[in-house]
């Protein structure tokens, strides 16, 4: 089952990227989508953590991460959002994934093996096919109108995502080492709740007017989406065995490029270089599989 949940959690991220540039189509702006968006995350977040559980205490350190993150995911978006606009979105989507390989290197820099953070060199090499498929895929860009503004914005969006990943993986190892308030139900809504408050003085101060009922629709859609896909994602580490445990965050990721890719390809006729995505996929897959974990299932 957590394989299965993995891929699920791939197929609502997907759709929730899709439904965000289905929103600027219909002319309406990434930051109404995203005002949306994060506030329906929010609700969906609170209905699935707090009432779910039954557990409502709340304290100052779940707080402070949660805002944290709340303040890199509402600028990594709305990045995201100019990068769209700018580019190719199967590749931008891409790019964005592909940081599942960097906050190992990060938190290996900064915790060490002492604290469970190992760097070998099936991580390097898996982070090098990465940047290699991220580089021949975008050859494909060479002819793009405004190829540099798009560059600067993906780069950007990209290191916001790391930042985002490397405090989550931050709050696993305060859970891990018994840091019980970490642990709290509250940190998914509170980071939800935050974005949406941010992005609603951003929406009111730069835009100020009534949202379309496309950015409405949109919006429910991506934040159901993006809530569910936290949800089975949550679902797919709780519930994976053995060989599974190894291999759920790289289907995560891959299921996510290939989608992402493929509606690309059929919506909007971008070209997609399909042969540097695969060169990604396998990066992902080499950079961030637990192969010690996987030995072990097999029996090596």
């Amino acid at each position: 089952m957590g394989l299965l949940f993995a891929l699920l959690a791939a197929m609502f991220a997907s759709g929730s990227n899709f439904f965000m540039r289905r929103s600027i189509d219909a002319g309406g702006t990434t930051k109404g989508f995203v005002l949306i968006q994060m506030t329906i995350a929010a609700v969906v977040a609170v209905l699935l953590g707090p009432i779910q559980t039954g557990n409502y205490a709340v304290n100052s350190s779940v707080v402070a991460l949660g805002s944290l993150a709340g303040v890199f995911l509402v600028v990594m978006l709305f990045v995201l959002g100019k990068a769209l606009i700018s580019g190719p979105p199967g590749l931008t989507f891409s790019i964005l994934t592909a940081a599942a390989v960097v906050p190992a290197i990060v938190m290996a820099t900064l915790f060490g093996a002492a604290n469970g953070f190992l760097y070998t060199t099936w991580h390097g090499i898996g982070s090098l096919l990465v940047l290699a498929g991220l580089f021949w895929a975008g050859r494909t860009t060479e002819g793009l109108q405004n190829r540099g503004r798009w560059v600067t914005l993906v780069v950007a969006m990209f290191s916001l995502h790391v930042l985002l990943l490397v405090l989550f993986q931050y709050r696993a190892l305060l859970i891990n080492t018994g840091v019980q308030e970490a642990q709290s139900s509250w940190f998914m809504p509170i980071y939800y709740a935050v974005a949406a408050v941010i992005q609603w003085f951003v929406f009111r101060r730069t835009e100020a007017r009534s949202l379309q009922p496309k950015e409405y629709l949109y919006g429910a859609i991506g934040g159901a989406a993006n809530s569910l896909c936290t949800f089975f994602l949550l679902q797919a580490t709780e519930t994976a065995t053995g060989l599974q445990n190894a291999v759920i965050f790289p289907a995560f990721s891959i299921g996510i490029i290939l989608l992402s890719n493929w509606w690309s390809q059929r919506v909007y006729q971008e070209k997609v270089n399909w042969r540097a995505a695969q060169v990604c996929a396998a990066g992902l897959v080499v950079g961030t599989v637990d192969w010690a974990a996987l030995a072990a299932v097999i029996g090596f």
